[in-house]
């Protein structure tokens, strides 16, 4: 079965999302599982210098909500799952182009691990995730080659494959995420519980024996 999960690094619920899979997967007793991280952009017209955490966030709420409101249920919702959330220690919200091609540039084994790395230092440490310095430490601590990340994100490396994700996202008429698709054939969004996760797998294999 192959699962391909589209999500954004600046996406709590996609966070959450990701964590509920994983423990799906770790009950799952049914065939292999292959999961394909996919990007997707939540707002394309954040500018690569990025903008005040705080003042994008109330903007997004139009004013009619808190920042406690906007962050009470994944707060509360990671909790559950052993994620931390430190909203009020982010002080800007990045472009996650760069992120997400980091993500690329990481071999497909360890590109759960190094996304999880970009959502703690992002969601638990506030650092920025737009930063090239931030990237490179993140790939380092992963075992990757720094260097070879830095040259790389100073190019258009794995640009493209961003993109495409993000392209095929739109003609998908994928507008949320995250958004999780069972072998290219049955889809849902949002972050589903992990039992509600092992429903839609059961049920999947149960339509390919028909």
């Amino acid at each position: 079965m192959q699962i391909d999960l589209f999500s954004d690094t600046v996406c709590p619920w996609c966070r959450i999302g990701k964590r509920n899979l994983e423990l799906a997967l770790a009950e799952w007793n049914g065939e292999p599982v292959t999961v394909r991280y996919r990007s997707f952009f939540l707002d394309p017209t954040i500018p690569a210098e990025g903008r005040d955490f705080r003042e994008n966030m109330l903007a997004k709420g139009g004013g009619r909500m808190s920042l406690e409101d906007f962050f009470t249920m994944p707060r509360q919702r990671g909790a559950g799952v052993g994620l931390t959330f430190n909203f009020e220690d982010i002080e800007k919200s990045p472009n996650t182009m760069l992120s997400h091609r980091l993500a690329y540039l990481t071999p497909a084994d360890k590109r759960g691990e190094v996304l999880d790395a970009i959502y703690a230092a992002y969601f638990e440490h506030g650092r920025d995730i737009g930063d090239v310095d931030v990237l490179v430490d993140i790939a380092e601590e992963a075992g990757l080659d720094g260097e070879a990340i830095r040259a790389a994100l100073a190019g258009d490396a794995a640009t493209a494959e961003v993109l495409a994700d993000v392209e095929f996202a739109r003609q998908a008429g994928i507008s949320g995420v995250p958004f999780f698709v069972f072998n290219e054939k049955y889809a849902f969004s949002g972050a589903q519980p992990s039992s509600s996760i092992l429903r839609v797998m059961e049920q999947v294999v149960e339509e390919n024996r028909n």
